[in-house]
């Protein structure tokens, strides 16, 4: 095993749940993952992540985390550390590479840094968003460390004025000019880029799209031009490699046809990318071959320290 140091895991704590806005995800992914590790053959413990994870793992000393969590605390380097500082060698990225990805602004200046193309965007104090047009419409308001689509909102061309936001969104967001065009997204394992998805919805891939079955469709492999699918397939890796991600990462896109090669430009990285029934990383690997408990026993082969 190449994370484990040739030290073969049985025994894998799942990791899910936790205090995030995506508990709920987490929970769908947690228990997908470890009915698909007890079939690859492990002694799975599920863990719900709450105040006492500490204490458990302390107790339970499995010889690998499986780092199911979603959203702050089981994304963002918090939980990366935790296990850090207790030895258990854990999945996907490390403590470092997880806070800048959720990072959206320090994320961007990443990608900027490695070449790679994204739009224009700022961080403003939200009653500023909800005084005037921070940017010229249209552009698109979220926080600047949440995934999911948590709290996205769209202010269009035609927009009346600045929008109102919901009391859950942090004192300081992003605003992000607006890209047209096609939703794509690129998973890498290890340092593999799988295919390339078109994600079709009819309105904002938000987070009933993602987590709703029918709530979006996935074309894959995606009927785009060879140029615009070897690109994305490209800056997916590369993204990869600028943010330091480790395991299994996801890169999202838009396309703008209009524009070609130009209008191809990079969203963000998700470093813990969702394994539920209409998750979009599951579906490339099996289109590559990979069946879903080979996915995981590969994530759990890779696990370390010292991410």
């Amino acid at each position: 095993m190449a994370g484990m140091s040739g030290r073969a895991a049985s025994n894998v704590a799942v990791l899910m749940g936790g205090l995030s806005a995506e508990r709920e995800v987490s929970l769908s992914t947690g228990r997908e993952c470890a009915e698909a590790l007890r079939e690859a053959g492990y002694k799975v413990t599920e863990l719900d992540a709450g105040p006492d994870l500490a204490a458990r793992l302390a107790d339970l000393k499995p010889d690998v985390a499986f780092n199911a969590l979603h959203g702050r605390w089981g994304e963002d380097g918090c939980v990366q550390g935790l296990l850090e500082w207790l030895r258990i060698p854990y999945t996907h990225s490390g403590v470092l590479s997880s806070a800048l990805a959720m990072d959206k602004t320090r994320a961007k200046a990443a990608y900027r840094a490695a070449g790679l193309p994204v739009v224009e965007s700022v961080i403003a104090p939200k009653a500023e968003v909800e005084a005037r047009h921070v940017l010229a419409p249209p552009y698109v308001v979220k926080p600047n460390a949440e995934g999911s689509s948590v709290g996205v909102y769209i202010v269009r061309e035609q927009a009346n004025g600045p929008p109102v936001l919901s009391a859950e969104m942090p004192e300081e967001v992003m605003v992000e000019t607006f890209a047209p065009g096609r939703e794509l997204t690129v998973s890498v394992l290890g340092d593999r880029p799988l295919t390339v998805t078109d994600i079709l919805t009819d309105g904002w891939y938000d987070y009933h799209a993602k987590y709703t079955p029918g709530g979006s469709r996935h074309v894959l492999p995606a009927e785009v031009p060879a140029e615009i699918f070897d690109a994305c397939m490209d800056y997916a890796v590369r993204a990869h490699v600028a943010l330091g991600c480790r395991g299994v990462s996801r890169t999202d896109f838009r396309w703008d046809e209009a524009r070609g090669p130009a209008g191809l430009i990079l969203l963000e990285t998700n470093t813990q990318p969702g394994m539920t029934p209409t998750s979009l990383t599951p579906e490339q690997a099996a289109h590559c071959g990979i069946g879903f408990p080979a996915l995981c026993r590969w994530i759990v082969e890779d696990a370390s320290c010292n991410r």
